[in-house]
C-alpha cells in the first residue's frame, strides 16, 4: 500500500508566524503546524515548502502531479493578487485546499477576493491552524 502524500505550500511572511502579529496569526510557528499534522495523520507522507518567491510556489505546484495525493496552499499576499499562481494550481493536476489562518472576509476590503481561491477545491478561511487540519482531511476523504 503506497503512503498518501501532501504537498503543504506556504507563501509569503508565512515563514515569520508566531513571531508575526502574534494578536492576528496567533503563537504557533509553521513547525508547529506541520507537527500538528504529523501528529494527527501519521500514516500520511507531508512535504513542506514555504517561499517569499511567486516562482519557488508555481515549480511546486508544476511539480505535484504524481507525487501528492493534494496540495494544501496558504498562497499568503498572492491569494489577492497572482493570475500566474492562480493558473498554476488550476494545471497543477490534483486537489488543492487554500487555508487562512484569518478570515480574509473579515478584514481589509482588499482581502476579499481570493484569484486563487477560485481555483481550489474548497478554501477555509479563518479557522486559524485547525484549517489545515481540515484541509488534509478533505484530501484524504476524497
Amino acid at each position: 500500500m503506497v503512503m498518501p502524500g501532501i504537498l503543504v505550500l506556504n507563501g509569503p511572511n508565512l515563514g515569520q508566524l508566531g513571531q508575526r502579529e502574534p494578536g492576528l496569526y496567533g503563537t504557533q510557528t509553521l513547525e508547529d503546524i506541520l507537527a500538528m499534522l504529523r501528529a494527527a495523520f501519521p500514516a500520511v507522507a507531508f512535504a513542506h515548502v514555504q517561499s517569499d518567491l511567486e516562482g519557488v510556489l508555481i515549480e511546486r505546484l508544476h511539480a505535484a502531479k504524481g507525487r501528492s495525493t493534494g496540495v494544501i496552499i496558504n498562497p499568503g499576499g498572492y491569494a489577492h493578487t497572482s493570475v500566474a499562481l492562480r493558473d498554476a494550481i488550476a494545471s497543477c493536476g490534483v486537489p488543492v485546499v487554500e487555508v487562512h489562518l484569518t478570515n480574509v472576509h473579515a478584514r481589509e476590503p482588499f482581502r476579499h477576493v481570493l484569484l486563487t481561491g477560485a481555483v481550489c477545491a474548497g478554501v477555509i478561511t479563518g479557522l486559524g491552524p485547525d484549517g489545515y487540519r481540515l484541509a488534509a482531511d478533505h484530501l484524504l476523504r476524497r
